[in-house]
């Protein structure tokens, strides 16, 4: 069942290396064209820093961070103690969400966004920026609210 959740993750990372490539073919760095009126547009950045554009330059740590997320996602997917549908997921979309990002990391040296929101002053973001964060969003509810009465009970 947990192959489930690597598919899951795996289709996050298609999604999030298609819209790149889909940007970087038919937009030149900066340009916008708006999708839906005043609610979201294509801006092409480069980012090569973390959220906020913080940390700029600093691969290394980005790549050591990424490496140990990947890690942890790994092995609470695959641990018998933790098992639910919402921890799982949320673990999923992180998962595909950090390696998209590290695979322009690795690829690149920064991160390809382009996802502007026009009714808010917000950061330009991509799928896997949304998938870390609707991720961690529902791995936090489940910690929140359903750790303790899903853990599985060894004894």
């Amino acid at each position: 069942m947990q192959f489930l959740y690597l598919f899951i993750s795996l289709i996050i990372i298609i999604a999030d290396q298609g819209l790149k490539s889909l940007i970087t073919s038919q937009f030149a760095v900066g340009e916008v064209q708006q999708i839906i009126p005043n609610i979201l547009s294509f801006n092409y950045v480069r980012n090569n820093g973390a959220a906020w554009n913080i940390l700029t330059g600093q691969m290394w740590l980005f790549y050591l961070i990424s490496a140990v997320a990947i890690l942890v996602c790994l092995y609470y997917l695959f641990n018998k103690n933790y098992r639910s549908k919402l921890f799982d997921w949320g673990l999923a979309l992180v998962l595909g969400g950090i390696i998209g990002n590290l695979i322009d990391r690795i690829h690149l040296q920064y991160v390809i966004d382009m996802l502007q929101l026009d009714f808010i002053n917000f950061n330009i973001f991509n799928i896997a920026d949304s998938a870390i964060t609707i991720g961690i969003i529902l791995v936090f509810i489940y910690l929140l609210f359903f750790d303790e009465s899903d853990k599985v009970n060894d004894k």
